[in-house]
Formats: C-alpha cells, structure tokens, sequence
C-alpha cells in the first residue's frame, strides 16, 4: 500500500472557513501607502499598499521584482484553488498579478509594518 502524503489543514475547506486568521494581515484594511516587509522561505518583499481595496501595491524583492513594480496582490494561498484574497499570512504563500503574469511566492515566514515617522 502506498503511503499518503498528510493534507495541510489549510487546504481543507472547513478548517479555511473557520480559521480566525489571526497570523497576518488584510491589505484591504490597512491605510493607502502603508508599507510591509513580508520575509518567505526565499526572499525579502517590501509592499507599500496603494490601494488596499483592490489590491493594487508597490511591490520589490524576490527574483521576479528586482526593482519597485506595480502589481495587484490576489492573496495568501496554498497553492491550490483556495485563495484569501488581499491577504498576507504566515505558512501561505503570497500571489501576485504584475505585468500580465502570475507569481506566486514560497511560503511566508513573517510580517512586519513598517511604522513611518
């Protein structure tokens, strides 16, 4: 018998639905022009939120945004079909739709707003 891999609890619908999603951050609330630094597996992203409603952010970091470029944030995913869209959240990985093209992130590992003086 082959050996099954174990399903993340994320990917399972009830468990998405009634997740208080306490570990990370909506963009649609946050304030136009505020800035996050989202550290992945690989990379360091610095978003500065434009338009937290739609989604639309300045994002840089990763091998896909090596300078500031203007994308629209989908959300936290697994990977999979489930989406939490405007999202940010630890263990998901973040997708974004810049330049016609979808990139999706590894997973993320923290979060942090940065605090303008």
């Amino acid at each position: 018998m082959q050996e099954q891999e174990p399903i993340p609890a994320g990917a399972i619908l009830d468990k998405w639905s009634e997740d208080p999603w306490t570990n990370g951050v909506q963009v649609d609330r946050m304030e136009d022009m505020e800035k996050l630094v989202v550290q992945t597996r690989n990379s360091l992203y610095e978003i500065t939120v434009i338009d937290g409603r739609s989604g639309e952010i300045l994002v840089r970091g990763g091998q896909f945004f090596p300078e500031l470029t203007r994308a629209r944030l989908a959300g936290a995913t697994l990977g999979g079909s489930f989406c939490k869209m405007r999202g940010i959240y630890a263990g998901f990985r973040m997708e974004f739709n810049a330049n016609g093209e979808r990139t999706v992130t590894t997973p993320v590992e923290s979060i942090g707003v940065v605090v303008q003086l």
